[in-house]
């Protein structure tokens, strides 16, 4: 830059003298064209010459200087510049220096971590070897041990894992039956709730005497009679014994039968009002309370047909429903129970998706046999099974009658479904004469009983106490003992408790394999 303006300066001067040349020139070719004319302009060319001269002089120095000053500017910031480009190279080349640094470091690392993996290899391969070696050695003695070659103990091995791999398969097998179980009965206990919930029954206990209220205690002589034949007639007539004591104004009937028992107290309370007091009238007022009371069993048992919704039975049935009114099964009514377990019948029925009206109808006869238990020989099961073939009833009920009890083995969905509702109805708290404390007493004994046994786990009282579950330890208990050890139960509980009905006595053993997959 600084040489083409101190050539543009020269070209500057240049042209200056050369205008002033050419000038000159002109001045001079004139002169000597016109030497005439221009004699006395020749002092003032030169004097002009003169000037040119000193005014070309003049501008070449400042020229000149004008250019050393631009020369100097210039320079001056071509070396700042300069220096700028330096200091930043040299930083450039410091950071390259550093960078080349770090590497070098981690040049120098990563050769000594390869050089270490090298030796760790060289050490494991070693190992392996000798590891190899030892393998070797030890098949061989096993081997020679076992008297086995390798492919022999291989097969061998392999035989085993099968028969393994078949326990575990079955021991799988186990657990989701033992699943499939739970569920089952989660959903049977829900079934049942959902039942006993919806179905509410009253319940009166009755008891084996009656009390007859006399308006005075001179009605107790009249009612004995002379030489006690009224008392004698009316005791040969009832069945029923009287018993006339201190108790003032009353007299006690007592009676195995309820409906003897009933057609007593109606004839007494007739004779009472009536004031005739002799054997024949006793016979003869006996006699019509009997009709009276067959009357009111035919209505008793058209009423409860009518309630639960049960038709066609046939009359006989229908009379003898309504002699269960006058009978009880542990101070619980037993009409009122068969007709409660008609309810649970059909609305466990309905939740399983069996025929309503069939288990209505089986739960309302399932009893039937104990309307005739103190006329006929025999349990109840069997006298009602007799019965309701008579008036041929449909196979499946009579099933359900003939199973309720366990008597023989339930096949039918139906029969189930009576045996629960029959369960439910006769075992819960209140429904026979046994009061809540009482229950819960005789649940914590079961309990208690059967836990006292060495070797038992724990142990859970069921089904409204009919049932006791007891789990055995099975390193203490074996198979064999579980026989005795539940006849050992049985016997104690027999011996120490009272309840109603009889007690299952489930005595389980199990042995479980856990294992996890990882």
């Amino acid at each position: 830059m600084v040489p083409t303006l101190i050539a543009g300066l020269i070209a500057v001067v240049v042209g200056v003298i050369a205008v002033v040349v050419g000038f000159i020139v002109g001045q001079i070719y004139r002169k000597k064209v016109a030497e005439q004319k221009l004699g006395s302009a020749e002092e003032e060319a030169k004097r002009i010459i003169n000037e040119a001269i000193k005014t070309a002089q003049q501008k070449r120095k400042e020229a000149a200087v004008e250019a050393k000053d631009e020369l100097f500017r210039m320079k001056a910031e071509a070396d700042k510049e300069i220096k700028e480009r330096r200091a930043d190279i040299s930083r450039q080349e410091k950071r390259l220096d550093q960078k080349e640094e770090n590497l070098d470091r981690k040049t120098t690392a990563l050769e000594q971590k390869e050089e270490q993996q090298k030796k760790r290899a060289e050490l494991i391969e070693a190992r392996l070897a000798e590891i190899e070696q030892m393998r070797e050695r030890e098949n061989e003695k096993l081997e020679h041990i076992s008297g086995l070659s390798e492919e022999a103990a291989r097969d061998l091995l392999l035989t085993r894992v099968d028969e393994g791999l078949a326990h575990e398969k079955a021991l799988r097998i186990s657990a989701f039956e033992t699943q499939t179980k739970e569920d089952a009965d989660k959903l049977a206990k829900e079934l049942i709730s959902q039942a006993v919930a919806r179905c509410a029954a009253d319940h009166s206990s009755e008891i084996t005497v009656s009390v007859v209220t006399l308006p005075n205690d001179e009605m107790k002589g009249r009612i004995i009679g002379r030489e006690g034949r009224n008392i004698r007639a009316l005791e040969t007539a009832t069945g029923v014994d009287l018993i006339i004591d201190d108790t003032p104004e009353a007299i006690t009937l007592s009676s195995f039968d309820p409906v003897r028992r009933e057609v007593a107290r109606m004839a007494l309370e007739k004779l009472i009002a009536d004031g005739r007091i002799h054997p024949a009238r006793i016979e003869e007022v006996v006699e019509k309370c009997r009709k009276e009371i067959d009357a009111a069993m035919k209505r008793e048992g058209e009423r409860a047909v009518m309630e639960v919704g049960v038709h066609g039975l046939h009359p006989d049935l229908v009379k003898l429903l309504g002699r269960l009114k006058y009978r009880t099964s542990y101070g619980q009514n037993v009409l009122n129970h068969s007709m409660e377990v008609a309810y649970l019948s059909g609305l466990l029925a309905a939740e399983l998706g069996i025929n309503i009206t069939m288990a209505k109808r089986a739960g309302l006869l399932h009893d039937i046999g104990k309307a005739l238990t103190h006329e006929i020989e025999g349990s109840h099961v069997g006298i009602g099974v007799d019965l309701v073939k008579k008036y041929r009833e449909n196979p499946a009920i009579i099933h359900a009658i003939e199973a309720h009890h366990g008597d023989v083995e339930p096949t039918t969905p139906l029969a189930f479904v009576v045996m629960a509702a029959d369960a439910i109805s006769a075992a819960r708290p209140g429904a026979r004469r046994e009061n809540v404390e009482n229950y819960v007493k005789r649940l914590e004994d079961l309990e208690a009983i059967s836990s006292s046994f060495p070797g038992i786990e724990t142990s859970y009282a069921i089904q409204a106490g009919r049932e006791v579950r007891i789990m055995v330890k099975p390193e203490q208990i074996s198979d064999d003992q579980l026989t005795i050890l539940a006849h050992d139960i049985v016997k104690k509980i027999e011996d120490e408790l009272e309840y109603p009905g009889q007690i299952k006595v489930n005595v389980i053993r199990e042995n479980r394999a856990v294992d996890y997959a990882k």
